[in-house]
């Protein structure tokens, strides 16, 4: 186990990526510090309590992303940091408050503690693919999508695409930052993530397949990259312990219109009620493109099928009560 004797924290540890991150850690020996916003919610700590290791290796701390100085103590002593934390939804009542505010400034805030503490070595910070699509380039069928790519700003806001918006200023305000401050930085851009669930409440990835399989008359006419959770914690392991990590590392098994999941959601469960047509069915399909594996398996990524994280899911939905069927 590689993790022996090292000391990594993980903010936003509640969420669905984190609580994934942190048990894998603890299966690699590391102690984990780990962030969540509310110490007394046992939603957010006791599955996190409940992991293999973790009585004796996981620390739980309260810290506010928008909170001067609240990751300092935490941070110091580490000998790396994920920073996970960042609001993921839809649709915001308040982008700027709801989504922008939270994940610049809230990154900008760790990277400060990152870079008062001399024990760190490196910042494996979580990104999006949403940092890296949507642009002027048009997407095609034999378009390949790669780490080179940047996500515009002006066209998410002229779209209002606001989680894309937020993610993409995280991004952008972290590498600026970790250059100017010599911070060993990884980042890991994930598609949606699927895949069984940790944590006892719905996240919004998991939400798009409950939709599905709940009832729902149609589908969305939506492509997306999609990715297992199991490779998304793995990756951000390696990107930690891999010496020669560096710059970002798409993480996509597949691109697919929902079209595609309700198919093979049909193919693994043939008794569940699924949608049969397109939100618009008048309207064409979302055109697919491709996103470039090759930097993801150079860091040791063999993804596991989207058939297979697409059937984790859903027994996940159905042992936690989400449906039944």
């Amino acid at each position: 186990m590689s993790g022996d004797g090292k000391t990594v924290c993980v903010t936003g540890a509640s969420g669905y990526i984190a609580s994934w991150l942190v048990k894998l850690l603890l299966q690699r020996g590391y102690t984990v510090r780990a962030t969540v916003r509310n110490l007394n919610d046992p939603k957010k700590t006791e599955h996190l309590r409940a992991l293999d290791g973790a009585s004796e290796r996981l620390h739980l701390f309260k810290a506010e992303l928008l909170e001067d100085g609240a990751f300092d103590g935490v941070i110091n002593g580490c000998d790396g940091v994920f920073h996970t934390a960042s609001p993921f939804m839809h649709t915001a009542d308040d982008p700027q408050a709801d989504l922008i505010d939270p994940a610049v400034k809230g990154t900008l805030n760790v990277l400060r503690s990152c870079a008062k503490s001399s024990s760190v070595k490196r910042v494996v910070v979580t990104s999006s693919t949403a940092a890296i699509a949507y642009n002027d380039k048009p997407l095609a069928p034999d378009v390949v999508v790669d780490e080179t790519w940047f996500t515009d700003p002006e066209f998410c806001t002229k779209a209002q695409a606001w989680y894309v918006l937020s993610k993409t200023l995280a991004e952008e305000a972290a590498w600026k930052f970790a250059k100017e401050n010599a911070i060993e930085m990884v980042v890991v851009n994930p598609g949606m993530v699927i895949g069984p669930l940790l944590q006892p409440t719905l996240n919004t990835s998991a939400a798009g397949i409950l939709a599905l399989i709940n009832g729902s008359s149609t589908f969305p006419n939506l492509c997306f990259p999609w990715v297992d959770i199991k490779d998304v914690g793995k990756a951000h392991i390696l990107a930690f312990e891999v010496a020669s990590a560096r710059g970002r590392y798409c993480l996509v098994e597949r691109v697919a219109h929902y079209s595609e999941v309700v198919k093979i959601l049909q193919e693994l469960f043939p008794t569940i009620q699924l949608p049969d047509k397109c939100v618009g069915d008048d309207n064409p399909f979302s055109c697919k493109y491709q996103v470039s594996k090759e930097r993801a398996k150079s860091l040791g990524i063999d993804f596991i099928p989207m058939e297979v994280s697409l059937k984790e899911t859903v027994e996940s939905l159905k042992e936690k009560n989400f449906v039944s069927f």
